[in-house]
């Protein structure tokens, strides 16, 4: 078990990437300053180099936050388990400045120097793999070709967010996340499946319940 210390470390560290978050999310990459983390942080500029030894350290480490809990439980239409894990990730948009700072990094075309491929390889991957199971199990159209299809709806869902965060500050995502899923997933998965999924702005909400095992609750988007 992790000693006092190593506690001390892993909230510190954390306390570091929830002020860089609120940060980056506010400012951009390029016009985010340590400084500003630092006071934001209350921490020390030690504490934050012995964590962190740069501002792209620091983005690496929000982009990586941003990939935390996205598992949903698993449910046997593997289409169903895309859908639910796609709402999820739009719920967490308006609920956590972590998952929105990484987001706006990701998309930030000013972030000179800063990798900011590992968010898109990283939801590639994870939804070439549910539509690979769902075509395993005879859920998808003859034409369809997982990592092709995966790169498609990665590239819409990003700038769906990107257009809701512009106009409405994520407040219509569930909303809008619901209608491209619905727009799209027709020329994708047979009919007979597509009368069994769940695909409104509810879904959002209920799969993140589930996830936490509490009472649904409304998203306060800040």
């Amino acid at each position: 078990m992790p000693g006092p210390k190593q506690d001390r470390a892993i909230r510190t560290r954390r306390t570091i990437l929830i002020a860089a978050a609120g940060v980056f999310e506010e400012r951009g990459y390029q016009a985010a300053t340590i400084s500003e983390i630092l006071t934001t942080a209350n921490v020390t500029k030690g504490a934050l180099y012995f964590h962190f030894k740069s501002k792209e350290q620091l983005a690496e480490g929000v982009l990586a936050g941003q990939n935390q809990s996205l598992t949903v439980p698993d449910r046997p239409c593997k289409t169903q388990e895309l859908v639910d894990t796609t709402m999820l990730h739009a719920y967490r948009l308006q609920t956590d400045p972590m998952v929105r700072a990484g987001t706006r990094l990701a998309l930030d075309q000013r972030a000179d120097g800063l990798d900011r491929t590992g968010p898109f390889h990283h939801w590639t991957t994870i939804v070439t793999d549910l539509l690979d199971k769902a075509q395993k199990q005879g859920e998808l159209l003859p034409h369809v070709t997982p990592v092709e299809t995966a790169e498609v709806l990665v590239g819409a869902f990003s700038g769906i967010q990107a257009m809701s965060q512009a106009t409405t500050a994520y407040q219509n995502l569930a909303h809008t996340t619901s209608a491209l899923l619905r727009h799209t997933l027709p020329s994708i998965v047979h009919s007979s499946v597509l009368t069994s999924l769940d695909l409104t702005p509810q879904r959002a909400c209920a799969v993140h319940t589930e996830t936490q095992g509490r009472t649904p609750t409304t998203p306060a988007v800040g």
